[in-house]
């Protein structure tokens, strides 16, 4: 962390729920799932009209002292500069989610993977872990960068290397997640890179991000899900419901996902409630869930 973003390592960390503690692999797996615990993978911001760019110390604050989260060039950002500080040896790297068609050139950049290297343990002797507090309903845990398959209840997950593909190694999601896979690169990555996909993705009426409301939050044994006004529970205790008014919609936030919406004020969830009312009822006569 740059010396304004030390400032506020300790509040990070208390929003974690954790103390500093020396790098280790049990202490990185601490980390990581409090991270998608308590910090929300969320586009909140995009559906109030705040402009949000990817500068990792303006994420650092976000997370640590306003009880926000973000996308993956938010969370991963952020907390690669939290492991930086307490002195894990992190990269960042390009990825790409992508759909049933396999991966392709134009989807890089849409994804911030990051490794941990020499953190060596009895299962993974190289000591590189693969982390990712940035897919919303995929990891809860890091991975060994090993081949191999890997279950993190509900979900089956399978990490191979690339061979003459996209990208240098390839996360494939369980068919319950809400995608289908991420390849990446092994080369490390600046932020800069990942600025104009940010863009777009933060602003082109045609990302989905823009179009619909998202929030996500992970645990040990699901996720929990809300895309526009469908609030879904994958993994244990499986549900889903329609919140059907704006008071529903705001606890939801409050309650279900740790926003402090009274930050936010009564005017800008008004316009929330009714933005995201007609974004559903439009997502719902497109076929969606």
């Amino acid at each position: 962390m740059a010396d304004g973003a030390l400032a506020v390592r300790g509040e990070y960390l208390a929003r974690l729920g954790l103390d500093a503690e020396p790098p280790s692999v049990d202490a990185l797996f601490r980390l990581h799932r409090a991270h998608v615990e308590r910090v929300v993978y969320e586009t909140l911001w995009i559906h109030l009209g705040e402009d949000w760019g990817v500068d990792v110390q303006e994420s650092v604050h976000r997370i640590a002292t306003q009880r926000r989260g973000g996308y993956c060039f938010h969370l991963n950002g952020a907390l690669s500069e939290l492991l930086r500080a307490l002195g894990y040896q992190v990269a960042r790297h390009v990825g790409g989610v992508h759909g049933p068609l396999g991966p392709t050139e134009d989807e890089m950049t849409n994804h911030l993977v990051l490794t941990v290297r020499d953190l060596p343990s009895d299962s993974n002797a190289g000591g590189v872990w693969y982390v990712d507090a940035g897919l919303g309903d995929a990891l809860y845990e890091p991975l060994p960068l090993l081949a191999g398959e890997y279950e993190q209840p509900p979900f089956h997950l399978v990490l191979e290397q690339a061979s003459g593909g996209i990208g240098d190694w390839h996360l494939t999601h369980d068919p319950q997640g809400g995608f289908t896979g991420m390849a990446w690169r092994t080369a490390p990555a600046q932020l800069d890179a990942f600025a104009p996909r940010h863009e777009w993705l933060s602003t082109s009426p045609e990302s989905g991000f823009v179009k619909v409301l998202t929030a996500q939050r992970r645990d040990a044994t699901g996720i929990d899900i809300l895309q526009g006004l469908t609030l879904r529970r994958v993994g244990s205790r499986a549900s889903t419901m329609t919140l059907s008014s704006r008071t529903e919609l705001v606890d939801t936030l409050a309650d279900g996902f740790g926003f402090d919406v009274d930050a936010i004020g009564a005017d800008a969830l008004d316009a929330l409630w009714s933005k995201t009312e007609r974004a559903h009822r439009a997502w719902v006569a497109a076929g969606r869930p």
